[in-house]
């Protein structure tokens, strides 16, 4: 009798989640030995292997000069959310509110142009379509089980690539936290309909760091390189020589190293052996 009285005040006092949602706060590490080519020093140009895109993101890409970046206007520009988890350090925390204890909202914060995005938890519902687009977007979550699931919309024009492939302005973007132990896989799936064919799928890893503390990131833009006023670095199409380094460096065709949804998929391999029986031909 006693212990059932006992069993039922503890019941009664001690308040049970009825989901088990695992903590994704602290300060996550990102490991630079994973996806080289987007954490190291950046993909070559017209290598865009293993990525969906259609003719109008690969013109788009033809046309990068990676000179570009040292216009003034383009040197501060943070990376993107889809972007973001590339190479930065993250730092993530939560808000919640002082008397349910409900979530509110969770935070990342990057370490790479001090990126901060808030990805709400209240339900509260996207904007209107022509509400105003951001790099960071407009992001919700839920809980499925221990993975936490976000939806952003609302991202202004960026890339897929450091290389000049391009993602626009009518992107759409779901993510998954996943913690397993002390490390946090980030996945990304970006739907664009004006560059690609198929959603883009990319994973991070990150290591948890109890000791680490994001710093400032100041930034301030300098004149680089002494060109006339209002010159944008581009190339024309047909005009950029460097489309075949790529390929070139790797033995593959030129076909191969201008991508497209079929290069993504192992079946891929058996098309490749006959191209690569045929004779070389430039983009």
């Amino acid at each position: 009798m006693q212990r059932s009285i006992l069993i039922l005040f503890i019941a009664t006092v001690v308040p049970v989640s009825g989901i088990a949602q695992i903590d994704l706060s602290g300060y996550w590490h990102s490991p630079m030995q994973e996806d080289g080519p987007e954490r190291g020093g950046g993909p070559l140009s017209g290598e865009y292997i293993g990525l969906p895109l259609n003719d109008a993101a690969r013109m788009r890409a033809d046309s990068w000069s990676s000179s570009l970046l040292t216009v003034p206007e383009r040197q501060c520009i943070p990376h993107p959310a889809d972007y973001g988890p590339s190479f930065s350090n993250l730092q993530m925390w939560k808000d919640m509110d002082p008397v349910t204890r409900d979530e509110i909202a969770w935070h990342t914060h990057m370490s790479w142009m001090a990126a901060e995005r808030t990805i709400w938890m209240d339900g509260r519902p996207h904007p209107p379509a022509h509400a105003a687009h951001t790099w960071q977007g407009f992001s919700t979550g839920k809980w499925e089980k221990n993975i936490l699931t976000v939806t952003t919309t609302h991202l202004k024009a960026g890339w897929i690539r450091r290389n000049g492939v391009p993602r626009s302005d009518r992107a759409t973007m779901t993510e998954h936290f996943i913690r397993n132990g002390d490390v946090l896989t980030w996945v990304t799936i970006i739907y664009d309909p004006e560059y690609l064919t198929e959603p883009m799928i990319r994973s991070r890893d990150f290591t948890l760091n109890p000791y680490g503390k994001m710093g400032a990131y100041p930034c301030e833009s300098v004149e680089e390189v002494d060109r006339p006023e209002g010159v944008v670095p581009h190339y024309l199409p047909g005009k950029n020589p460097f489309l075949t380094e790529f390929a070139s460096k790797f033995g593959l065709p030129q076909d191969a190293a201008r991508g497209g949804a079929e290069t993504m998929y192992p079946e891929y391999e058996n098309k490749l052996r006959i191209l690569m029986s045929k004779p070389a031909t430039k983009p």
